[in-house]
């Protein structure tokens, strides 16, 4: 493995751990003595690499329910490879179930598992995740510790099916809301078609966040090929989970750091292979966190002018008809790689120890309906996520196009302004809400900040009367975020937030706001003079909390254009070993 080599080498006998389980005297005794009731005989001791399995599974986050069976089949590689697994809890981040938002709690993943990494005798670590933000909070830990790492995510679940249809976890759960508001789908039929949705382990099959991440965990070079598509439950996935506990031992006999895989042209790869597989906007804030805290340089900027020129490839919901099953079946992330050719870095490191484009030598297509061939993709070149800017968003805004009508990505129309998702479903089914096809939806106090935790809000349902009326899209603009699984024309991320006086605070009823995708801006029609008038008139809101970790969040946060990390997590801490307490 020359790459690494050149990197630095290996560690040797004088290896991390040894601090602990080497000490000679007390503290060594100490050390090695309470692991032993776990029934360790002596040769565990004897200078191999500790690897940690950092594992977010719990029953509380059905996405990531299964990862301590995947950390059993690490286990059995690190063992093969000579080295000593140690398991150990890191939070689990159910999106689907967590309150308000698991996105409030990505960042203190990240701190609690980079202390948990560093205060531990590790010499390397296997980071196991699934949900949307589990895979970006365990990359951010790796980042700032910067000890040899590697990711395996837990898969995606098979295909939803119902009544012969394929259908999605997330995205089919918008639209049969949609169905049942209008009338066209029962309640009891929206029930049942819940158990057909979810029906096996994994996260979401959908192209979603968390497939979304899985997807850029690989192509950071952080995942091994292949890793972020075999389904949960397809043996392939355990087999995988075996092979990286033996690659770990090897990444850390090699000292290959995070740093030597996620370099700002592994970031720039990950945001063009994003935009070929049509992925989620939520992947602009996560891959801006983790370079963060690299120090890599990367800009919200980066995102549009990396992917004006890459076509969507992948034809999965919900931009497309197919799920990641399928995905997985017509090649896998090697194979939409190989479509791509040289549009990316392929001579990137990851941690299988070859380049990017290894695995896509070999790789093969086998449904040309998934992964379309690139002089005939689903949509053509510069249909990406697209950053916005503008006196409504002077830090930037982003609007997934590919989720967008293509009527509206050029729209004028009048405001309608809520102050928070609540306070717009309290009247959404009123028939005599004041809205036309036209209007302009805007919603606000959504941010990092201002919820708190920047939820996935932003895309709220027409309103019924729009609905009844056969209207399908209308323009919405946020500061917080939308499920990767949903749709519509929403602009998100709207920066800064209202809730930190952003010129969204100042939107009044009735303001024109015009959208123009393809110059990409966004504008609100009212004169420099009324704003500051309207500015000196604007008041923040009360905090959310005067205790914890929402307060210290809210105080800390950054904004959604720079990745919404705590201002003070930014950068790498290394791994420094704690100084010894006996």
């Amino acid at each position: 493995m020359n790459s690494a080599d050149e990197h630095g080498g290996g560690n040797g006998p004088d290896r991390r751990s040894t601090h602990w389980f080497g000490a000679r005297g007390r503290s060594g005794m100490l050390y090695r003595s309470w692991m032993r009731n776990q029934g360790f005989s002596d040769e565990v001791f004897d200078g191999r690499p500790v690897i940690g399995i950092a594992v977010s599974g719990s029953e509380l986050a059905p996405c990531n329910a299964h990862l301590s069976r995947i950390a059993e089949s690490v286990k059995r590689g690190v063992w093969q490879a000579g080295g000593f697994p140690l398991e150990f809890p890191v939070m689990a981040l159910g999106e689907t179930v967590l309150r308000p938002t698991a996105m409030l709690y990505r960042n203190l993943l990240a701190m609690e598992a980079e202390e948990l990494i560093r205060a531990n005798p590790m010499d390397g670590v296997v980071l196991l995740s699934g949900c949307d933000k589990t895979t970006p909070g365990l990359l951010m830990a790796a980042a700032s510790t910067d000890l040899p790492a590697l990711m395996l995510t837990g898969g995606p679940m098979l295909n939803g099916k119902f009544r012969g249809e394929d259908i999605g976890s997330g995205t089919h759960v918008w639209k049969f809301e949609e169905e049942v508001r209008a009338g066209r789908m029962t309640e009891a039929d929206c029930s049942f078609a819940e158990s057909c949705m979810s029906r096996s382990n994994g996260h979401c099959m959908t192209m979603g966040t968390a497939s979304t991440m899985a997807c850029m965990a690989e192509a950071l070079g952080m995942q091994p090929p292949y890793g972020s598509t075999w389904p949960a439950v397809d043996a392939r996935r355990y087999a995988a989970a075996q092979r990286s506990g033996r690659r770990i031992v090897e990444l850390v006999e090699h000292d290959v750091r995070p740093s030597f895989i996620m370099t700002r042209e592994a970031f720039e790869n990950a945001i063009r292979i994003n935009a070929a597989l049509g992925g989620s906007t939520n992947a602009v804030i996560h891959l801006l966190a983790i370079a963060g805290r690299l120090g890599v340089e990367l800009s919200l900027d980066d995102f549009d002018e990396l992917a004006r020129d890459v076509p969507t490839l992948l034809d999965l919901m919900p931009s497309g008809r197919f799920l990641m099953e399928d995905f997985c079946y017509a090649g896998g992330l090697p194979a939409v790689v190989a479509e791509l050719g040289g549009l990316l870095h392929g001579d990137a490191p990851t941690v299988a120890g070859e380049p990017l484009e290894a695995a896509a030598r070999t790789a093969e297509c086998h449904d040309r309906e998934v992964i379309r061939p690139i002089d005939a993709p689903l949509q053509p070149a510069g249909t990406g996520t697209a950053v916005l800017r503008g006196n409504l968003a002077p830090s930037g805004a982003v609007v997934k196009q590919s989720a967008a009508s293509p009527h509206l990505l050029v729209h004028r129309g009048r405001a309608r302004v809520f102050e928070s998702p609540e306070e717009y479903y309290a009247v959404a089914d009123d028939p005599e809400l004041d809205v036309d096809a036209d209007t302009v939806l805007v919603l606000r106090n959504c941010g990092p900040a201002g919820y708190p935790g920047m939820p996935e809000v932003s895309n709220v349902a027409l309103p019924s009367k729009l609905l009844n009326e056969g209207v399908g899209d209308m323009v919405r603009i946020c500061d917080g975020r939308m499920s990767g699984t949903a749709y519509g024309t929403v602009v998100l991320h709207t920066a800064p937030e209202a809730a930190v006086g952003g010129p969204l605070a100042l939107v009044r009823d009735g303001d024109e706001i015009s959208l123009d995708v393809p110059a990409r801006t966004l504008s609100l029609h009212v004169d420099d003079d009324e704003l500051e008038r309207r500015r000196a008139a604007w008041t923040p809101p009360r905090p959310h909390s005067e205790r914890g970790w929402v307060r210290l969040y809210c105080e800390r946060v950054l904004q959604a254009d720079q990745g919404a990390d705590l201002d003070f997590l930014v950068g790498s801490s290394g791994h420094e070993v704690p100084r010894e307490s006996h």
